[in-house]
């Protein structure tokens, strides 16, 4: 099963790492990354580089505006998406995720979210 990781920061999360701490953390995040890439578990990991466009229909026609696309403090900064024989292998992978510690208490985390099969037949 493939489950999508989606890391989540706010500014005040972003801000608060200085130029070493920064260059650390992107150290271990490209270990993690390389452990689940040997592993076979890693499909795809991408940082984001600029903060989305909202797409919504507004009367009758979509209408695309500046994101975030829910009215949040926090966005989402990076993603990454695995292949896992099972929902908690998901969790201790979502667990381990070295930026996580770089939080503390100011928000930030990350979503695990199952993706659906083709066809749809999982749902």
């Amino acid at each position: 099963m493939k489950y999508l990781m989606l890391i989540y920061g706010n500014d005040e999360v972003w801000n608060s790492v200085d130029v070493d701490e920064f260059a650390k953390l992107v150290g271990e995040v490209d270990a993690f990354n390389a452990a689940l890439r040997e592993s076979g578990e890693l499909v795809d990991s991408q940082g984001l580089v600029a903060r989305p466009r909202s797409v919504r229909v507004v009367g009758e026609a979509p209408v695309v505006t500046d994101g975030p696309y829910l009215e949040a403090k926090e966005y989402v900064g990076s993603y990454f998406v695995v292949d896992v024989d099972s929902e908690e292998r998901a969790a201790e992978i979502a667990q381990s995720y070295p930026a996580l510690r770089y939080s503390r208490g100011l928000g930030g985390g990350l979503e695990v979210w199952p993706l659906m099969e083709r066809g749809g037949g999982d749902l």
